[in-house]
């Protein structure tokens, strides 16, 4: 992206064109331990804990290969993989790394929008280094990344911060991927419905059930329609098949509180099953906070009943979180006195707040009506 393109069809017309760069580092927490422990060069490694009740927070590539991803439970990890080599998270280290990482982003954009520990927005269209281009920036920020770190980063450069983010994604890993204005709606226009930042796999399945299949067949529908089947969301949704995102890159933004929740097409009625959803969301909303580095010392639990009644919980412990498994054990405290029921259970969610610090920022709340961001 060279200075003094034009807007192209996806911007307004009195818009300036911004020039933004996602950098993502590749496979972060298993890279690092790749990269500290020769050993490990070469072989599936899943950073957690390989317990029954252990989680993966993270996969190396050679891992991912068998399927093994991050939240996934660590025995069905190492029943797809059973040379997967775990282990334990050095959260310090990621974030000593993270820090380096964020100083030369700063070398480079006035603006610099963590996401988590292991990826951030950059808005460079100000061009502080005198590069030329958003686009010879993100090869020296990626160059210096390597050469300072010893670790690879995926970037992509675009106009707006959600192409930016899909076009990061799109030649990983140590990839870079240019979008420049005019091009926007026709890459969007190619992609799988679920490969779109903020459209979880709930809302996904109910696109596809409805024939939305890909950014080409969202923006074949008409804002009624979208109205109709989506709600507020409608407008966010005919923007983004279209490429567009007037959303700015934010910096300093603590992280506040970060959560999942599940909405169940059977209502769950005994406690069994009931325990055991608790036990998929907590292990999802640790896998936002271990990526994120965020330790937090309250947990909110939330329910609605089959008669739509909702009721929130909370509770809060001397000393940050450190563990999924303290996690659960928290929800689970909350959750005894509510069991059993009268009624079964139709959503739980679980929230995890009161962080150490500002260690981190959060993905702005208007990337996405709320009801787009189900982590399940």
């Amino acid at each position: 992206m060279q200075d003094g393109d034009d807007h192209g069809p996806d911007a307004p017309v009195d818009a300036p064109v911004r020039k933004i760069i996602h950098v993502d580092m590749d496979a972060f927490y298993a890279s690092v331990e790749q990269r500290d422990d020769p050993s490990l060069r070469g072989h599936p490694v899943a950073v957690g804990g390989s317990s029954r009740r252990g989680v993966v927070a993270a996969a190396s590539y050679e891992a991912r290969k068998f399927g093994v991803r991050s939240a996934m439970p660590s025995i069905t990890a190492k029943r797809q993989c059973p040379g997967l080599i775990f282990v334990p998270p050095r959260f310090e280290v990621y974030r000593d790394i993270s820090h380096q990482i964020r100083a030369i982003f700063r070398d480079y954009a006035d603006e610099v929008e963590p996401l988590s520990l292991d990826e951030a927005y950059l808005d460079v269209s100000a061009d502080r280094a005198g590069l030329g281009s958003a686009t010879a920036t993100a090869r020296l920020i990626r160059r210096r990344i390597r050469e300072e770190t010893g670790l690879t980063a995926s970037a992509g450069v675009s106009y707006n911060k959600f192409i930016a983010k899909l076009a990061s994604d799109q030649n990983k890993p140590d990839g870079l991927t240019v979008i420049p204005p005019g091009k926007g709606a026709a890459f969007v226009q190619t992609l799988s419905i679920r490969r779109f930042h903020g459209i979880g796999p709930v809302t996904s399945a109910k696109m596809e059930g409805l024939g939305v299949f890909s950014g080409a067949d969202l923006a074949g529908k008409d804002p009624m329609w979208l109205a109709e089947n989506f709600g507020n969301s409608a407008e966010w949704l005919y923007n983004l098949a279209r490429g567009i995102d007037h959303r700015r890159v934010k910096s300093n933004r603590p992280l506040k509180s970060l959560g999942g929740e599940r909405t169940f097409f059977n209502d769950l009625i005994t406690d069994t099953e009931i325990r055991e959803a608790l036990a998929h969301v907590c292990t999802v909303v640790w896998d936002r906070a271990a990526k994120k580095g965020a330790r937090g010392r309250t947990v909110t639990l939330k329910l609605r009943y089959a008669d739509f009644r909702t009721i929130t919980r909370a509770k809060s412990v001397p000393s940050p979180i450190l563990d999924g498994n303290s996690l659960l054990a928290a929800g689970e405290a909350i959750l005894a006195p509510l069991l059993p029921t009268e009624q079964g259970i139709r959503l739980l969610g679980v929230t995890l707040s009161k962080f150490e610090g500002e260690e981190d920022d959060e993905e702005d709340s208007a990337a996405a009506p709320a009801d787009l961001l189900s982590l399940i």
